[in-house]
Order: C-alpha cells, then structure tokens, then sequence
C-alpha cells in the first residue's frame, strides 16, 4: 500500500509538472531567455576581441609610423654623407685638409691665471647653502 502510495504522488507530480510548468509558453520563454543570454555573452565576446585587434592595429600602425620616420632620417642621412660639404669637413678633420688661402693658427695653451680666473665665483657658491632670497640677491647684485 505504501509502494502504491508513492506511485500515485510521483503520477500527480508529473501531471502537475506538466500541466503547470511544462507547458508550450514556459517552454519557449525558457529557450527564448537562453537564446538571449548566449546572444549576449557572444556579443559581448566579439566586442572584447574587435577592442583588443584595433588596441593592437593602432600599436602597429605607429610603430609603423616610427619606422618610416627613421627611415626617411636614414635617407637623409644618406643624402648629406654625399654632400660636398660633409665630404670637405671629413677631410678637414680626418686628413687634416685645408682649402688654399687658409692658414692654420696654433694657439698656446691657456695660462694659470686664465683657468683660474672663473674658479673663485663657482667654488663661492658651491661651499655656502644659499637661501633663495641671498641667490636673487648675488643674481642681481654679483657683488652682494
């Protein structure tokens, strides 16, 4: 009787899974959500893959960009080693060449009193902390 019992609440289960959930509108607004949330989740993923390919197009595109900037400085670069000018100034500092009427002038080395002339100025401000008002001051009055 009890098995009996059993079977008859697992039919009225049934019936009434049927008749109230699993009916032809439940079932089409089930697939109809399910249809719209795949819908979603693969547009949202072709958004995703469409934003990272244009990131990576606009990377390449400057890095393109940049090449072609060096590039045309190489040509340039190119173009000047050819000029005449550049050629005569090679030859100047490499051969130590010289164009005629030219005349080379050797200078002697500098004095003592010349290398250490600027010295004591630069080492006054380097052995004192100034405040900002004593740096405007010996700015605008050197002997301050």
């Amino acid at each position: 009787m009890i098995s009996m019992s059993v079977k008859d609440n697992l039919r009225r289960t049934k019936f009434r899974l049927k008749r109230d959930f699993f009916t032809i509108e439940n079932v089409v607004l089930v697939l109809a959500v399910t249809l719209c949330l795949v819908w979603t989740y693969q547009s949202i993923a072709a958004m995703s893959r469409n934003w990272g390919l244009a990131e990576t197009l606009i990377t390449e595109k400057k890095e393109l960009e940049l090449l072609n900037i060096e590039v045309e400085a190489a040509e340039l670069e190119n173009e000047y080693y050819k000029t005449e000018e550049y050629q005569e100034l090679m030859a100047r500092k490499l051969l130590d060449k010289k164009l005629s009427g030219e005349n080379m002038v050797v200078l002697p080395k500098n004095s003592e009193v010349a290398e250490n002339k600027y010295k004591k100025e630069n080492v006054r401000m380097v052995d004192k902390e100034y405040s900002n008002f004593e740096k405007w001051m010996l700015y605008l009055f050197p002997n301050y």
